[in-house]
């Protein structure tokens, strides 16, 4: 490979002078391994970003490293991506962690936990603050590791058949919800049900579900939800700012020459940055759309907001008594999220909302 096809790396984040370009043009090994994601392939953002990622790692090693991506229940079923990987049925997988909180609730935080941090706090926590370390602790005992591949920014509260005015209206309220998050619903009356993407739309026209949350405007207009929930709640407080991760088996990830796990892991950064991006592109007119077309945008009451807030935190109280790793993570996070607010309030919160006064239209 010529010298100037390696520094395609350099668009990943990767120095041309990390690998030295003969050494991958003339002894880097052929690769092919296969990546499994959780998300349909109508879902461009989430299935996209996956793809981008695989991509990237081609592109980067002149196609000696490729990775083949599948659409969930393509090869393995959309919520049994870590199984797959842990096992080694598969090499990766792209996911989001909280779908396996029935084997740990620490799963959980991968993705988000409740109030948990927004996207930029969650990506400096992960990158910076110690959350890479002490989740990839965690995840080692189920023979992974994690890549950061994806952050959907703050998520929508979801769609619902009737007004949700108060806090007694959750009670009995089957919604599907994704993730350990469905526990806090659970705390406050509701039936929380985890179902993959691509099944939602279905329950919900049966009636099976009440109601239901994926992640924002552009996917779920893309679902069809509004066809037959017409209410539509912001903000989505169990999903602050969630981050997508393609686990790796852990022999795998060992057994990769060491400039391969720098390309695979800038990769996902690549598809974490672009991922931002394109939601931040396409929500905001898949919203007005949607508004235009009948759809009704509430905003959660204060009550609600608040119930939900003290039923989370006594959740994640009650874990950490019994759960070291769950404590350890937990810990982690929200020192950092502390902090992060704290300077968040100085400048950014009086700026955006200045500027949010001033752009409406």
């Amino acid at each position: 490979m010529k010298r100037r096809q390696f520094l395609k790396a350099a668009g990943l984040g990767v120095a041309a002078s990390a690998v030295a370009a003969p050494a991958i043009a003339q002894s880097m090994p052929e690769i092919k391994w296969r990546m499994p994601v959780s998300w349909p392939k109508s879902l461009d953002t989430l299935y996209g970003g996956a793809e981008l990622m695989c991509k990237a790692v081609a592109e980067a090693t002149d196609n000696k490293f490729q990775i083949q991506t599948f659409a969930a229940g393509e090869i393995v079923p959309g919520l049994a991506i870590v199984d797959a990987v842990q096992n080694g049925t598969v090499e990766c997988g792209h996911t989001a962690s909280y779908y396996y909180f029935g084997k740990d609730p620490t799963f959980a935080f991968g993705t988000s936990v409740a109030f948990g941090p927004n996207q930029r706090l969650n990506q400096g926590w992960f990158t910076l603050g110690g959350g890479k370390e002490v989740l990839n602790e965690f995840y080692k005992k189920y023979n992974c590791i994690a890549l950061l591949a994806g952050n959907t920014g703050c998520q929508m509260g979801g769609w619902y058949r009737k007004e949700i005015n108060t806090v007694d209206d959750l009670k009995g309220l089957k919604m599907r919800i994704g993730g350990f998050p469905g526990r806090v619903l659970q705390k406050l009356g509701g039936v929380p049900q985890q179902i993959a993407g691509g099944d939602i739309y279905p329950a919900l026209e049966k009636g099976t579900l009440d109601a239901c949350e994926w992640v924002g405007p552009y996917d779920d207009e893309k679902l069809g939800f509004y066809k037959v929930a017409p209410h539509y709640y912001a903000p989505g407080w169990w999903e602050g700012g969630s981050m997508l991760f393609t686990f790796v088996n852990l022999d795998k990830w060992n057994s990769l020459p060491k400039a391969y796990q720098q390309v695979l892991e800038q990769a996902g950064h690549y598809a974490n940055t672009w991922m931002i991006a394109k939601y931040d592109q396409l929500n905001p007119p898949a919203l007005k759309r949607l508004l235009a077309g009948g759809t009704k945008l509430h905003v959660f009451a204060q009550p609600i907001m608040e119930a939900s807030f003290k039923a989370a935190m006594e959740l994640h109280g009650e874990i950490s008594k019994e759960n070291a790793s769950f404590k350890k993570v937990n810990d982690s996070m929200m020192d950092y999220t502390r902090n992060g607010y704290q300077w968040f309030q100085v400048a950014e919160l009086a700026y955006d909302s200045f500027m949010v006064r001033h752009t409406r239209g």
